[in-house]
């Protein structure tokens, strides 16, 4: 996939579109929260919740009846890998956050994106929880919907690396990640769960920075928060400063991410990537 530059000037419909459907699936999603979700686990022990299923049914619906003829990825649908002959790719992770939905902390969100040619082009991330929407379009701008509010996004101007705030997972706690913030000289951090609403964190100023040097995200966890915090004038890349690109046949990141607001991100990679050396990883192998 080659990150050709991408026509986004007729892609209001879709953002349109994509907000609407994510706002559906988070009244389904909260019907859940509120009450009871059974809980079950997939083979590599990840959680799956009716939340997620219920959620998943209804956009993969929407999208398939308003856009039949693109492709679509979602974490709960069985890939039939029809979607790799596709152009413009929907990807979605209908409940990001499956473990702090269980926990009742609201850190979980739904994610809509599409991806054109290999390239995060367009992303939604919905937290039902606190009713709060992200929207963007690479080369468009970004906004979050609070209430009646319309907020434009764009990351901080911060360029000094210890004056950054990181933004970090609740739970899975690195000891390479504590390497990385060190060597930054990051004092700063908060903790959030879900990738969209650590994005979003880097989105509205709220953080500067997110790390993560292992290889748990896959496409559905990436695309929408990746366009997002691009259209917010923020960058995204594997932990070795490459391009993270889309629809392929392996969803699975394997060289990690790292997330910024762009204004020292050339910087943190070359730190991070020492770093994910000094520890046994490179970039031909990733961290698998």
């Amino acid at each position: 996939m080659t990150h050709e530059s991408v026509d986004v000037t007729d892609l209001t419909a879709e953002l349109q579109f994509a907000s609407k459907v994510a706002r559906e699936a988070a009244t389904i999603v909260n019907t859940f929260y509120v009450g009871s979700s059974e809980v079950r686990y997939k083979n590599d022990h990840e959680p799956v919740t009716e939340a997620d299923r219920s959620a998943n049914q209804h956009i993969v619906a929407r999208v398939k009846a308003a856009f039949p003829n693109d492709g679509l990825l979602s974490e709960e649908s069985k890939d039939d890998l029809s979607r790799l002959d596709k152009e413009r790719v929907w990807i979605i992770d209908p409940l990001d956050g499956t473990r702090e939905f269980i926990a009742r902390n609201g850190e979980f969100s739904i994610m809509i994106g599409l991806a054109i040619r290999g390239r995060a082009t367009l992303g939604v991330v919905m937290q039902p929880e606190s009713g709060l929407l992200y929207a963007g379009t690479v080369g468009r701008g970004a906004w979050l919907y609070e209430a009646e509010e319309t907020i434009p996004l764009h990351v901080s101007d911060t360029d000094k690396t210890n004056r950054m705030i990181l933004v970090s997972s609740r739970s899975h706690r690195q000891q390479i990640t504590d390497k990385i913030r060190a060597s930054l000289r990051i004092t700063s951090e908060r903790v959030s769960g879900s990738v969209g609403l650590k994005v979003g964190l880097i989105a509205r100023q709220l953080a500067d920075l997110y790390v993560h040097p292992s290889p748990g995200c896959k496409e559905w966890d990436l695309c929408a928060p990746h366009a997002l915090l691009e259209a917010a004038g923020g960058r995204i890349t594997d932990c070795w400063g490459n391009p993270l690109t889309y629809n392929k046949r392996d969803v699975r990141a394997h060289n990690g991410l790292v997330a910024s607001n762009n204004k020292a991100h050339d910087q943190v990679v070359d730190v991070v990537a020492q770093i994910c050396e000094e520890f046994g990883f490179n970039e031909d192998d990733g961290f698998w």
